[in-house]
């Protein structure tokens, strides 16, 4: 029984302590392949964000398109704009997230045990590939601007996020964290219309993207292939298109635009490969 106990911490803290500062501080600098490094916060972006926005319009289009049971919804909604989504009002039968995502973007995502030991779930390429500069995977979660309380969030979460400027994201889809991610999701909303996504806190997440939480970490065997990057939703995203994404904001008042990181390939991924990222990114 104790060699069950222990072996059960062994595992739990070898999730964790990626996120534990001290042992972080101790362990940075042994393995210099696992560190992202550029030389001013400006220079943390792969692509331009227009690209990323771009990428997500043209997914969750097709997301909205497809979703025979949203029409409801759409058709309160003005002519112009149902116009871009009930173009083929006979369509009876809906694809799964994931075959619009490989029709649209070329490639499909999923969760799969990992291929590194005591790493848990990972991230795989299952069908297609990915060209290089590609918006991947999205890492949802509840967005704390630095001077709000994620203190009972954070104990023993190994999936907060935190962003260059200090914003968090808790991308934890079990206990407290995704209480709050659903009580906040709930109140933000426009008549019908759902201002972000609650599906990832499932098995079966409407937003394909919306895995990116189990990215691994890269080791000094397993290189990265994608890095974080972080995007402000800007104001002319199609308000409709709200409902995929991830992320909430803690407060209703925030006066900054919506928090989301993305992440992006760093070169071509091939059906079969896991998604490593570097879990850490260190501005000089």
């Amino acid at each position: 029984m104790i060699r069950g106990v222990i072996k059960t911490l062994e595992v739990k803290w070898k999730s964790y302590r990626h996120r534990f500062v001290p042992w972080i501080a101790v362990n940075l600098q042994k393995n210099e392949r696992t560190l992202r490094q550029v030389t001013a916060r400006s220079e943390d972006k792969t692509v331009p964000d227009v690209d990323v926005s771009a990428s997500l319009v043209k997914l969750f289009t097709a997301l909205l398109k497809n979703d025979v049971t949203k029409r409801d919804v759409l058709r309160l909604l003005p002519s112009s704009v149902q116009s871009r989504y009930l173009q083929n009002s006979s369509k009876t039968q809906t694809d799964s997230p994931g075959q619009v995502m490989l029709h649209t973007l070329g490639f499909w995502i999923e969760r799969s045990p990992s291929s590194l030991p005591f790493a848990g779930t990972g991230v795989f390429v299952t069908k297609g590939s990915v060209p290089k500069g590609a918006t991947v995977a999205m890492y949802p979660g509840t967005v704390y601007q630095e001077y709000e309380p994620i203190l009972l969030q954070s104990i023993g979460n190994p999936f907060v996020f935190r962003c260059i400027d200090r914003v968090l994201i808790d991308g934890n889809d079990k206990g407290i964290s995704k209480i709050v991610y659903r009580s906040c999701s709930g109140r933000d909303r426009m008549g019908p219309l759902a201002l972000c996504d609650v599906s990832w806190l499932t098995d079966s997440p409407e937003n394909p993207l919306a895995v990116g939480q189990y990215v691994n970490n890269c080791s000094n065997e397993k290189a990265a292939n994608v890095c974080y990057q972080e995007f402000d939703v800007p104001e002319d995203f199609p308000l409709e298109l709200h409902q995929y994404l991830p992320n909430v904001s803690y407060r209703h008042d925030t006066k900054r635009p919506l928090r989301c990181v993305v992440l992006v390939s760093l070169r071509e991924i091939e059906c079969g490969e896991e998604l490593f990222s570097n879990y850490y990114t260190i501005v000089h």
